[in-house]
This record gives C-alpha cells, sequence and structure tokens, in this order.
C-alpha cells in the first residue's frame, strides 16, 4: 500500500514539488491527520459496495481513504492547480474520478448516473470549504439526490447550527432546513491543529442521514422554507412581529397571520426559536391561504 498522503511531512513534500501554495478565498485548509481521515470515513459504513462523492478533494488525503474503503470516488474539485497533484497522488487507486467543476453548478444527479451505475449505497464524505458548506448541503438535499447521507467537517458553529434542537441559541431556519431532509448529528470535533494551514475556527464532523419522508408533510416546501426564515429575522423578535415584517403584504395581513397563529395553536409572542418543526409545518400551512 502506498504511503498516507496525510502526514506533515508527506503534505509538505508534494506542495513543495508543485509549488503549491493556499488559496484562502476557496478555503483551503488540508487535513494531516491520518487517524481524523479514518474516522470520518468510519462514520460514513461504507463497503465494497459503497459509491463516494467527494467535494473539495484538495490533494487527495481523504480521497485515498475513500478509495480504500468503497467501490468508487468521484470528487469535484475547483482548482485546476490542483488536478496535476490529484493525478499523481492518486495514482495508485483506479477506482477515483476527479471532476475539475464547482459542485454549486453541476449536474450532480447526472453524475451520479452515469459514475455509479449498478451502486445502490451512495454517501458524501467531504472536508468542506467552509465559505461555501452551507449552500452546498442545501444543494445536495434539495436536489433530493439517491444518496444515502452525506458526512462532512464543517465549522463546528455551523455544525452546531445544524443539529440544534429547539430552545437554542444555535437553532434556527438552517436547523430546520436540513433536519426537514436528514437527521443530524454531530459525531466528532476537531482541533484546529490537525490542518494546514490551521483554521482560525474549531470544526467538526456531522453526519447527516437522508430520510425517506421529510420529517413533517407541508402542502408547500417553499413556502414552509419561507415562513422558518422569516420567523427568525430577527432572533429577538416575536413570531408575530417577525412574519408581521417579512411577509409579503404581512402589516396590511396581520389579522390574517394572527388568525392563522391561532389555528395552530402558537401564542404571537412565542419567538421562533421556540416552535418545533411541527409546529412551523402548521403555522404555514394555515398562513398558505392568506399568502398563497
Amino acid at each position: 500500500m502506498s504511503k498516507d498522503i496525510a502526514t506533515p511531512v508527506r503534505t509538505q513534500e508534494i506542495l513543495k514539488k508543485f509549488g503549491f501554495s493556499f488559496k484562502k478565498s476557496l478555503g483551503q485548509n488540508f487535513l494531516i491527520d491520518t487517524n481524523i481521515l479514518k474516522r470520518i470515513v468510519d462514520h460514513a459504513n461504507l463497503t465494497e459496495k459503497s459509491g463516494a462523492i467527494e467535494i473539495g478533494p484538495g490533494i487527495g488525503a481523504l480521497t485515498e481513504q475513500l478509495a480504500r474503503n468503497s467501490e468508487k470516488v468521484v470528487a469535484f474539485e475547483i482548482d485546476q492547480r490542483l488536478l496535476p497533484i490529484l493525478k499523481e497522488t492518486l495514482a495508485p487507486y483506479s477506482n477515483t474520478t476527479i471532476i475539475h467543476e464547482d459542485v454549486l453548478k453541476a449536474n450532480v444527479k447526472e453524475v451520479i448516473e452515469e459514475q455509479f451505475k449498478g451502486l445502490e449505497d451512495i454517501m458524501v464524505v467531504a472536508n468542506l470549504p467552509y465559505y461555501v458548506t452551507t449552500p452546498i448541503i442545501m444543494k445536495l438535499l434539495e436536489e433530493k439526490l439517491p444518496i444515502r447521507g452525506i458526512v462532512c467537517m464543517l465549522q463546528k458553529e455551523v455544525a452546531d447550527r445544524i443539529a440544534a434542537k429547539p430552545g437554542g441559541k444555535d437553532y434556527g431556519s438552517l436547523s430546520i432546513a436540513v433536519q426537514y431532509y436528514t437527521e443530524a448529528e454531530t459525531v466528532m470535533v476537531v482541533p484546529k491543529t490537525v490542518f494546514m494551514p490551521q483554521p482560525n475556527v474549531d470544526s467538526a464532523v456531522i453526519r447527516l442521514t437522508v430520510r425517506q419522508e421529510p420529517v413533517v408533510k407541508v402542502r408547500s416546501e417553499d413556502f414552509f422554507f419561507q415562513v422558518t426564515r422569516a420567523s427568525f429575522a430577527q432572533r429577538r423578535k416575536t413570531i408575530l412581529n417577525n412574519l408581521t415584517s417579512q411577509l409579503p403584504d404581512g402589516k396590511a395581513k396581520k389579522d390574517m397571520i394572527l388568525q392563522a397563529l391561532e389555528k395552530a395553536e402558537i401564542e404571537p409572542a412565542r419567538r421562533g426559536e421556540t416552535l418545533s418543526i411541527a409546529e412551523f409545518a402548521q403555522l404555514s400551512d394555515a398562513l398558505l391561504d392568506h399568502f398563497a
């Protein structure tokens, strides 16, 4: 077996050989601890019949571990300078494919159909660039891809928000959006010291298991998410004040909003962070007739 990529010495050697310098704008922080990478892969529960999708493979440290533990790996890399490096570092692994594309612009469904023929178990496993974590996760979930779930490294603060339960300061529209589609849990916290260069923030690994059906049934998904976003627009405001100021013509329709709150059995003086996903579902369904 070839030498692990994810050691400080080997990473330095590779970067030096190719004259690679980190681009802050791409949020490049490479993992240099093989044990952490192995634990991330363990949390994805891959088998030799699994397909793995990676986003931002860097120099291939996680890709290598995925290649050893799955049938096939497809990685999206936006930085052209990394392509020759990946070609060399992943040469021992014939089951890896690198796609030079921004995952946010890619047709991921099409890639899955082309690259993972005959594979029924597909996981996204990635050390996500921190500046685009949320848009990437939401794209993967909103497109309802045929994946079992996502295991990804991200900023600890964002992981806390995604996995948060009602009532706390971390709970918000992001928690609801992700938990609507998945079961979310933080599976490990990762120190800054295992990255090169070291980020300014702590990191965590989160596991999102895609639900067969969304956690609640709503009449309109778009409107449900609009209502949840509106409810958290200003966290210190009551749900009534937020909805009145954020929904279209909300001020003129204040009485209708009050009626909908009453119908959903929600006190107008409550704050958004106290409402469960089920309560938001009832509320958005009650409001829909007035705002559709």
